[in-house]
């Protein structure tokens, strides 16, 4: 990679500052456009990411999660109209599915949040996964970022809803919300392999339909047979039908206690902890972009790939091999193999 000019870098840190500017007095125009160009991963927008960071951390950052159906658009539309009628403003991040054309997202959460489109309050952005596991899109966190730097009081995940493996959320929101609805088959399974640790409130959703208060009772029994996360208290659970609007005080006063709790228990600490997953997270991707861009442009890899396909070294030790490579742990073998 060639290394940029000091003309060049100078350029590049005078636009940093002045979109970070823009963005903090609450221009949509350029945090909409740094915004896409994070998650189109354009290089440039690292630089106003890095502006902006200083002045995060001050949203509370509400996920709200659940398998497909369970009304997770519709309790979101009705979370972002209370924090309005209390003055707050709201940033909406919603993960759609990805079009299998173009790669960009399917905009249905947009759609369903028309009444907003016009409150100068309410910002609203989709993601698409574009193959991202976890229920986000790897931009999430950047764009939540950009949100909080805006000003925005409280921010809304809206994750894309596959289901149990949906846990990523938790990485990033300070209150997690899974949702859960009374007749879409084995109400219990859907609520295993992970779900039950990251939930702080449950809400179970379209509680109108029959079955609803025994979703209620197995959820209690479950919540009360295994033993609470190290510093967590039990989540409660709450009864909505987001649809007319019901049981939207009490969620609003659940996701207000637990805000309160965790604010006041070791803050400092949980945002470390959440703050060190970024980084590792990040540390990840870089290592490993960097680490394969060096490692193809050598002959080693060729031969590498010929040992793969002719069985005479396995993928795991391969891996093991060209990692102490990329890593410098073998410099004078390095050497012969450029």
């Amino acid at each position: 990679m060639k290394a940029k000019s000091p003309a060049e870098a100078i350029d590049r840190q005078g636009w940093a500052a002045s979109v970070a500017e823009a963005v903090r007095r609450g221009e949509v125009g350029p945090a909409a456009r740094l915004m896409r160009d994070l998650d189109d991963e354009i290089p440039g927008a690292r630089d106003g990411r890095r502006a902006l960071f200083p002045y995060t951390g001050r949203a509370h950052v509400i996920g709200i999660t659940g398998a497909p159906g369970a009304g997770k658009s519709t309790l979101t539309d009705q979370l972002v109209a209370a924090y309005r009628e209390r003055g707050k403003t709201v940033g909406v991040v919603a993960i759609d599915p990805s079009s299998p054309f173009g790669g960009g997202a399917i905009l249905g959460d947009r759609i369903r949040m028309q009444r907003h489109s016009t409150d100068p309050g309410v910002f609203v952005r989709s993601l698409a996964t574009r193959g991202h596991l976890g229920g986000l899109s790897r931009s999430t966190g950047d764009v939540v970022d950009v949100m909080d730097a805006a000003g925005k009081d409280v921010i809304i995940i809206e994750t894309v809803g596959v289901g149990q493996d949906e846990l990523d959320v938790m990485r990033i929101a300070h209150t997690t919300v899974v949702i859960q609805v009374p007749g879409l088959g084995d109400d219990i399974q859907a609520i295993k392999a992970g779900i039950l640790e990251i939930a702080n409130v449950f809400v179970v959703n379209k509680a109108d339909l029959d079955g609803a208060d025994t979703l209620v009772h197995q959820l209690s029994a479950m919540l009360h047979a295994r033993a609470p996360r190290e510093g967590m208290s039990p989540p409660e659970i709450i009864k909505t039908d987001a649809s007319r609007g019901n049981g939207m005080g009490q969620l609003m006063a659940a996701i207000d206690r637990h805000r309160e709790k965790v604010r006041g228990d070791d803050w400092a600490t949980r945002e470390n902890r959440r703050l060190e997953r970024r980084f590792l997270e990040h540390l990840r991707d870089v290592l490993y972009e960097r680490g394969r861009a060096r490692l193809v442009r050598t002959s080693y890899y060729d031969k590498l790939m010929s040992a793969l396909a002719s069985r005479a070294v396995d993928p795991y030790t391969a891996a093991d091999e060209a990692a102490s490579k990329v890593l410098g742990e073998d410099r004078e073998r390095w050497k012969t193999c450029k």
